[in-house]
């Protein structure tokens, strides 16, 4: 599997050709999780934004289909007591309806075939009131995909879509989120947050 190859130098990479934005991405996620909360996190990767939500919840489960990636995150997140790890499809979560006070999913939705099947598990397995909290690389402009974009692509990487922040909006607004909250993440690949409110 690609990502479980690329797991050892991914952070490498992260780091040197977007660090503002790969660190950041998680610090605002952070911001809209507080201390009471239990925290899904699926595609956890290798614990970027994990080891962020950690400092302010409760309770995090951190997911990941690549056991390579996960093995990353463990390590990174070790000296954290209130983290614990799974491998999980996002299409097919293996918790209850209703068991999380927000759910994360950061940069795995413009790699899916069939991302309304991911986003219905999210929203199943938050409670009412509760966030759906997704962040996704996105282009700058419509025409720019991005040397990076291209380069993990060139790796075996499967993009099926890219956005820029227009189209992410769109994306949402199409899946019956209109209601969504974006925030953006500057930087040489910003990341647009979409927070959505379970209603």
């Amino acid at each position: 599997m690609f990502w479980n190859k690329i797991s050892p130098v991914y952070d490498l990479f992260e780091n040197v050709y977007n660090r503002k934005v790969y660190k950041g991405t998680g610090v605002k996620v952070a911001e809209f999780i507080t201390g009471p909360d239990r925290v899904l996190e699926c595609a956890c990767g290798t614990g970027a934004i994990t080891v962020e939500i950690a400092k302010n919840c409760r309770e995090l489960v951190a997911t990941d289909f690549a056991e390579g990636m996960l093995k990353r995150a463990a390590k990174k997140c070790q000296k954290f007591k209130n983290v614990s790890f799974s491998k999980e499809d996002i299409t097919d979560l293996k918790f209850e309806d209703c068991s999380f006070d927000k759910v994360v999913a950061g940069n795995v939705i413009h790699l899916l075939p069939e991302p309304e099947k991911a986003l219905q598990e999210l929203e199943r397995v938050v409670r009412t009131g509760g966030k759906i909290i997704i962040p996704t690389y996105i282009n700058k402009t419509k025409k720019s995909s991005g040397l990076a974009v291209k380069f993990i692509e060139f790796l075996g990487a499967d993009f099926k879509r890219q956005f820029d922040l227009e189209g992410y909006k769109k994306f949402f607004e199409e899946k019956g989120y209109a209601d969504a909250a974006y925030h953006v993440v500057e930087g040489r690949m910003p990341c647009a947050i979409a927070v959505i409110t379970k209603l």
